[in-house]
């Protein structure tokens, strides 16, 4: 995975709060990743990993794990989120908020939108960068997921 797509001072970045940061490419949830990540988890419940059980149920196939989809809010951010200059290293911090808003059926095509909604000084050597993070869904009107997520850069 490549790192983030461009570098900003910690100023610059601030001054962006309330715009959005970016918005990643497109990607494509296959059973493959799904199966992988019931491996990974333990959690092989059947309307993520038995296609024909849930072809009966109203989304008419398998459906990616929630937790895999806000997982994918990490390799988004990589195409989208600045790097702060001047960190030693960046923090996931954690949520505020998640919401699985709507189910991603295998197959779908997802990206994820960065709005910048807070940028602040923790202490002379941490800033903090809330983003309200949304996965989209190609072709639908609402999203997978929406976050409130902190990021920190230690100085």
């Amino acid at each position: 995975m490549e790192g983030p797509v461009h570098s900003l001072s910690w100023d610059a970045l601030a001054a962006k709060v309330g715009t959005e940061i970016g918005v990643s490419p497109w990607f494509t949830i296959e059973q493959s990743h799904i199966d992988a990540f019931a491996e990974l988890t333990g959690d092989h419940y059947f309307i993520h990993v038995d296609q024909a059980r849930a072809a009966a149920l109203p989304f008419g196939g398998t459906i990616a794990h929630g937790f895999f989809t806000l997982s994918l809010l990490s390799q988004m951010s990589y195409h989208v989120c600045p790097h702060i200059e001047g960190t030693r290293y960046p923090l996931n911090y954690g949520f505020n908020r998640v919401r699985f808003v709507s189910p991603v059926p295998e197959g779908s095509r997802v990206r994820g939108r960065f709005v910048l909604r807070s940028a602040d000084a923790i202490d002379a050597n941490q800033r903090q960068a809330v983003y309200d993070a949304t996965i989209e869904i190609e072709g639908s009107q609402r999203p997978a997921l929406v976050a409130e997520w902190l990021t920190r850069a230690v100085l």
